[in-house]
């Protein structure tokens, strides 16, 4: 019998190589696995033998290529596209016209009252496609503070985001990618659902400078600055009008209590408690160890 086939978009990034790491550790028995970015020789050495394709949302031809003959798409938003109407929904209605039967989306926590991001655009085009989704709508990621905030905490042992004493729920990108590989794996047990995937509890970044300072054994400091500091530090670094914007607009949501939430969706996926932030810090300290 024909194994479903499971294209993992963004399978070089931070959430698809645990999505793909999951799916190859617990699912290579029932499913076939395809991989794709943008540029696949990224993908690594760790994926010998899996079969990988280029798929670029920027360039649609690459798109339609990738998704002949897939049954199960998990669908990631290169942060730096935001225009959905132009790179995304053509992709969904290629999806469709290729005979993908269900779409697994990476969405964004109370993502239905955040009306102008992306993700709730993207929502839309899939509740209107005609394929069967499910959307997965984490929390803040722990595994920002070792890629986004990486080089803020390694040189300069401080945390800087303009998140006030707000608190926040995170969530390891590991639970993720496993929750992600069990509902590819099994689609039609999770057609038309939204999963808030949440750890256990919430921090404010105080907390979390305090945990990373017990950890690392030196000072680690929440500046807290103003969104306008934010904003001005980031134009100087280079980084994208677009991206700083929704980064403001996501860290206002902490402040106003909406990154406080907790949900039971991934402990109820996985089988067992989602990791802790102590854990994932301990586990990642050489992150941020000069």
């Amino acid at each position: 019998m024909k194994k479903p086939r499971i294209l993992v978009t963004g399978a070089s990034g931070n959430v698809g190589c645990e999505v793909v790491s999951a799916l190859q550790r617990f699912h290579t028995d029932t499913v076939e696995i395809v991989l794709a970015a943008t540029s696949p020789s990224s993908i690594g050495q760790n994926n010998s033998g899996v079969e990988t394709v280029e798929f670029d949302f920027m360039r649609l031809p690459t798109v339609k290529s990738a998704l002949r003959g897939i049954d199960t798409l998990f669908l990631l938003r290169p942060p730096p596209i935001s225009d959905v109407p132009r790179y995304i929904a053509p992709a969904i209605e290629a999806a469709k016209e290729a005979g993908v039967r269900h779409i697994v989306f990476l969405s964004l926590q109370g993502v239905e009252r955040q009306t102008r991001t992306p993700h709730y655009a993207i929502e839309q085009y899939l509740r209107a496609s005609g394929v069967q989704w499910t959307f997965l709508r984490p929390s803040f990621f722990m595994q920002n503070l070792s890629t986004t905030h990486l080089e803020e905490i390694r040189t300069r042992s401080e945390i800087f985001v303009p998140a006030g004493m707000g608190k926040t729920n995170f969530v390891d990108v590991r639970d993720i990618g496993e929750a992600a590989a069990h509902i590819l794996a099994n689609p039609q047990q999770h057609v038309g659902k939204a999963f808030d995937l949440t750890g256990n509890a919430s921090y404010t970044y105080n907390e979390i400078a305090a945990l990373l300072t017990n950890e690392l054994g030196r000072t680690i400091r929440y500046a807290n600055p103003s969104k306008v500091h934010f904003f001005l530090r980031k134009w100087r670094e280079g980084t994208s009008l677009t991206f700083t914007l929704i980064m403001i607009y996501l860290y206002h949501q902490t402040i106003s209590g909406a990154a406080d939430v907790y949900s039971s969706d991934l402990e109820n996926l996985l089988g067992r408690s989602p990791r802790t932030i102590a854990a994932f810090i301990h586990d990642f300290r050489h992150c941020w160890i000069l």
